[in-house]
This record gives structure tokens, sequence and C-alpha cells, in this order.
């Protein structure tokens, strides 16, 4: 399963190195050279996360991040700053303000921004799986009088154990990451919603006994 990324600036040379950083997490890359063309890219499909400069001529990135979280559609989706000339601390407020969820300094490394890349990787991920899981559980638990295969449930119990298994290790990778308050809260509201299928599904047991 492949994750989309967008990445924006009016730069090409520094979309180019961008994905040369990016290309050994095999995800999707989409570039967009404009604040403007990151918003047509975002009604385009569901994205994992948004690589913004905060630097570009016209809508600049504090601006594209404040329309983009602005949108139902796109709201949730994480956006990380990056910046050519370094954020002092107001520029790093207003960032975090418009609703950005981290950023990096440009030149970057590219250690450092595929280990941030990977984490809203990871979450996105969890979430596709979370959804698929959500849906085949209802048409279980809607289909039990008439008699859904018993396999299904465990099947869903399984997946179900798969992703608190890997969830607990991105709240584990995430405690080297104090300053990932944001981040830390998506983890919460995945963990949320797997307690809740999993009150579901036990629901869905116990109409079947």
């Amino acid at each position: 399963m492949k994750s989309k990324i967008l990445l924006v600036d009016d730069q090409p040379e520094n979309l180019v190195a961008l994905e040369a950083a990016l290309s050994p997490l095999d995800q999707t890359l989409v570039r967009a050279a404009s604040g403007e063309e990151a918003l047509n890219a975002l009604h385009e499909g569901e994205f994992a996360l948004v690589l913004l400069a905060t630097q570009m001529s016209g809508m600049d990135g504090k601006e594209t991040t404040a329309h983009i979280k602005r949108r139902a559609q796109t709201r949730d989706t994480p956006i990380i700053l990056v910046s050519r000339f370094g954020m002092n601390p107001h520029d790093t407020f207003r960032g975090y303000a418009a609703g950005a969820v981290d950023y990096v300094v440009w030149p970057h490394d590219p250690w450092v921004l595929c280990a941030k890349v990977t984490v809203f990787v990871d979450l996105h991920q969890k979430n596709l799986q979370l959804r698929e899981q959500a849906a085949l559980l209802r048409t279980g638990v809607s289909t039990l009088g008439t008699g859904v295969s018993p396999p299904l449930l465990a099947h869903l119990a399984s997946l179900l154990l798969d992703i608190e298994e890997q969830t607990r290790d991105l709240t584990e990778l995430l405690q080297a990451q104090p300053s990932s308050v944001t981040v830390r809260a998506m983890v919460a509201r995945v963990a949320h919603t797997i307690q809740g299928l999993r009150h579901l599904l036990q629901g869905a047991l116990e109409l079947r006994e």
C-alpha cells in the first residue's frame, strides 16, 4: 500500500531534491509549484502529508496552510513546513498557529526528513486499514441475522490485533519526539478508533452466541 505525499515549492530544484531524499520510502510523490497548485492537487485524492515551502512567490507556505486547514476535506491532512532560510520563533509560531504539525530547515538532513515523513505515512496507512476494517465489521454486524460466516469476524479480530500492535510501536517511536504534540494527538485518535472497533467487534461476537 502506497500513500500520496504532496511536495510544494516554486523552485524546481528543491522539488527534485525532496524527491531524491524521499525516494527510499517508495511512496507516491506529487509535485505542486505553487500554493494554488497545491490546493488543486488536494482536490484529486487523499494525501498522507504535505511538505510545503514557507517562502514562495504569490501565496506563501503559511497562507497555503491556512487555506488547507479551512477546507473540511483537507483540514486533517498533516503539513510540514520547509524553510530555506531557517525559522525564527515568530515564524515558527505563525506556522503552528496556521495548522502545521512540524517544520524542517533547508538544506535538510535526508535521514531526519525521512524519519518525520515515515511517522505520518504510517499513521495514514493505519487509518486506511481501520476504515476498511470498520466497513467490513459494520457489514458483518448488519448481516448477522442472514448467516454471515464466523471467519469474517475472526479475520477482523486478527487484523485489529495487528493494528493495535503497530500503533503501540508508533507510540513508542513518538516518545523520542517529545515536541510532536500534534502527532501524539493523531496517534491518540487512532487508538480511540481502535477501541471503538474493539467494542463493536465484541458486540458482534456476543450476538452470535
